[in-house]
């Protein structure tokens, strides 16, 4: 996972491209992001879910996490670091508790299936890879196949060739929140 926080949980293996792309456009934008995760120390990378690509270091345990800390949640995909997110109480309340707040939450490729395990997929349009759109619909959600998807403030996107529209949805959403924000005060 990876939070803009004010002013990325992901353990074993996650595609680097999927974290790395949308953060850095965040980043570029202002946004200031931290990589949480499950297991602290570093996260290890992936390229095609199989060769390795470096590694991220932890900047904050999802257990010692709060929604209320950060403005956005990136979930990036990969087989392993959603498999094992969705696994894990502690993230997927995160996770639920990000989805219920309104806040901006991105999932890319296989994602969505912390969603989906977080329970907040039912009655919402989304994509993701096509081998978890079975998962998608039987967990409620309208499932369509496009480059990028924003319902109300989940952005979902199908897999690295989607990494341009989905960054750029993100930083959008993550503007449109805080121009919200400030004229609530």
């Amino acid at each position: 996972m990876a939070a803009p926080r004010r002013g990325p949980p992901g353990p074993g293996r996650l595609e680097r491209v999927e974290l790395e792309q949308p953060r850095e456009a965040l980043n570029r934008a202002g946004a200031h992001t931290e990589v949480l995760s499950i297991h602290d120390g570093e996260i290890k990378a992936r390229k095609n879910d199989l060769d390795e690509a470096g590694t991220f270091t932890v900047d904050g345990l999802v257990a010692d996490a709060s929604v209320g800390d950060y403005d956005a949640l990136l979930l990036p995909g990969g087989t392993v670091n959603p498999d094992q997110l969705r696994v894990d109480k502690d993230a997927v309340s995160f996770v639920r508790d990000f989805v219920e707040s309104g806040k901006p939450v991105a999932a890319i490729c296989h994602g969505p299936w912390t969603l989906i395990e977080a329970g907040v997929a039912a009655g919402r349009t989304l994509t993701s890879f096509p081998s978890i759109r079975t998962d998608l619909r039987n967990a409620g959600a309208d499932v369509v196949d496009q480059d990028v998807v924003v319902d109300r403030n989940l952005i979902t996107s199908r897999s690295p060739e989607d990494l341009p529209a989905f960054s750029e949805a993100i930083v959008s959403q993550l503007a449109g929140t805080a121009t919200e924000e400030e004229e609530k005060s």
